[in-house]
């Protein structure tokens, strides 16, 4: 009993590290559209992690078999698609309002893999919270940009991807090798796009050092957290836990950017939480 609580909570709190991170790296990210575009800060942040992983990692596909290679493909391929669709719809949607739709792909993953009515309760709870969440960011606002939107939803159907894959990549090859090898996937996939937003501004120093930044707090630091507790975690238990996004979203917008929370707003992160909270209790 005294061993097996302590081992529950760590992929936990590695995932809720994750979460912070993750969103706090979104908000520094964002800074950097006025100069290189929402697709050269992608690629800064995915290239960057990527030569950070390879040299501390130093992944060898050729020791890899192919089931293990299509897996960080497919690893690769979502996290490309995750986070240019992300950035995009970031760039024309406010933070709180992007990870609120984005969400919706891990909680459709949820609910799908749920078995348990219980498991769906805390499911509508979260899609609760996170629609109150979103409408806090859209009320004073006359229309959502329906490009932005498109692109939210597409992270969020990568989003799922990348859980999906994550977790079967995790079970085959050892998490930090996957994740760099991922990492330089996407990192090939965005840099073209990247190179023709970004420009000669993508070797400004202190864009290089923003951009550093961006990739330790939304890639390295995150990726590894979550790749790291799907070895351990159920896909589903998962899926709801990162139902705290869009609240770790808003607390990264008053922080980086200075949005103002309401009551509304604390409303709908206190009922996040507690689905998270409770998906975590009731989980076998």
């Amino acid at each position: 009993m005294t061993g097996t609580s302590p081992s529950r909570l760590v992929p936990v709190l590695w995932v809720l590290g994750s979460v912070l991170s993750v969103q706090f790296g979104a908000a520094f990210g964002s800074t950097l559209f006025d100069t290189v575009g929402a697709s050269g800060a992608v690629s800064l942040r995915l290239t960057i992690a990527a030569l950070i992983l390879g040299l501390l990692v130093r992944p060898r596909w050729r020791r890899w078999t192919r089931p293990q290679q299509q897996g960080i493909l497919a690893l690769g391929i979502a996290l490309a698609v995750m986070n240019s669709a992300f950035y995009e719809a970031l760039a024309r949607l406010p933070l709180g309002t992007t990870v609120t739709i984005e969400f919706l792909g891990p909680l459709t993953l949820a609910a799908v893999l749920s078995r348990r009515i219980r498991d769906g309760v805390w499911v509508l709870a979260a899609l609760a919270g996170v629609l109150l969440l979103g409408l806090r960011d859209t009320a004073d606002a006359e229309a959502l940009d329906a490009v932005g939107v498109a692109f939210a939803l597409t992270a969020g159907a990568a989003w799922a991807g990348y859980i999906i894959a994550g977790s079967h990549l995790a079970a085959t090859v050892p998490s930090a090798d996957g994740l760099a090898g991922a990492s330089i996937v996407a990192a090939v996939l965005t840099l073209p796009l990247g190179a023709i937003s970004g420009g000669t501004a993508l070797f400004d120093p202190l864009i290089l050092a923003v951009g550093a930044a961006v990739a330790l707090l939304s890639s390295v630091i995150p990726y590894t957290l979550e790749l790291r507790a799907l070895q351990v975690m159920s896909k589903k238990v998962f899926a709801v836990l990162i139902a705290l996004e869009p609240a770790a979203a808003t607390l990264a917008g008053v922080v980086v950017l200075g949005q103002v929370l309401g009551l509304q707003a604390l409303a709908a992160i206190a009922l996040v939480v507690a689905a998270g909270i409770g998906s975590v209790l009731s989980a076998r």
